[in-house]
């Protein structure tokens, strides 16, 4: 058995003294792995995958990611969130620059690259999403399906290993929100390991490999491809039926 590029190992989190936001979390993503992680607001879905990259700071447990174990040591941290790209809820980019600035920039600033090589590199992270005809336009000027496709490609061009999306369709339009699956899913496609939290459960049954259910801190239920399918927890079944 290889081992998981991402473990949880009975991973506890409390914001104060009294909510404990994640409860003895066991999880583990092997490479090339796509997990799909759903739940009610508040169940704890963001700050699980928030943990990864250690953006939140968990207080019990173990976290392992590509074989680092993130503690308080700020060299490891680091050196996990240079292979690990996130996207967000919110697109984060700088309205004073372009599309290809926003994502140069990242590469010039984390990779120390010279303005030509990042943007040869940029222009074709934005290729990747779909948005090679727009590398001009200032974010201002683009939908915000596109925005997100720039914040995916920004993410992209650092050449992680695993991916995180935390809800990142949840700030679109609905018109909007397919042109950023499609994305997604080309990225899927590709191979590249991907933990993506979504209520887009139709997009989570195509491309997820294995599914997550969380509710109050814990994963209720979790399984194979199919999951959506044949769950039993009844709280699982009521999400399900009032999402899809």
């Amino acid at each position: 058995m290889t081992t998981p590029i991402i473990s949880f190992e009975k991973v506890n989190k409390w914001y104060g003294n009294d909510f404990h936001v994640l409860r003895d979390i066991d999880l583990s993503v092997a490479a090339g792995e796509r997990i799909v992680i759903c739940g009610p607001s508040g169940s704890g879905k963001s700050t699980l995958i928030r943990c990864i990259n250690r953006l939140e700071e968990h207080q019990q447990g173990r976290i392992v990611v590509d074989g680092m174990e993130l503690a308080d040591d700020i060299k490891v941290i680091e050196k996990v969130r240079r292979e690990v790209g996130m996207v967000f809820q919110q697109f984060n980019l700088f309205p004073h620059l372009t599309a290809l600035g926003n994502v140069a920039l990242a590469l010039r600033t984390t990779k120390r690259m010279g303005r030509n090589e990042a943007e040869e590199r940029a222009a074709r992270a934005l290729q990747q999403v779909g948005l090679l005809r727009w590398p001009a336009h200032f974010p201002g000027e683009l939908s915000g399906g596109q925005q997100q496709r720039v914040a995916i490609a920004r993410a992209l061009s650092l050449d992680p290993k695993v991916m995180l999306f935390d809800e990142p369709t949840s700030a679109l339009d609905p018109e909007l929100v397919g042109e950023v699956l499609g994305a997604m899913r080309v990225l899927a496609e590709s191979g590249m390991t991907m933990v993506v939290v979504t209520h887009e459960l139709n997009f989570a049954r195509e491309i997820g490999d294995f599914m997550v259910f969380m509710d109050e801190g814990l994963i209720a239920e979790s399984g194979q491809r199919g999951f959506l399918d044949r769950c039993e927890n009844p709280r699982t079944r009521q999400f399900i039926a009032a999402v899809l």
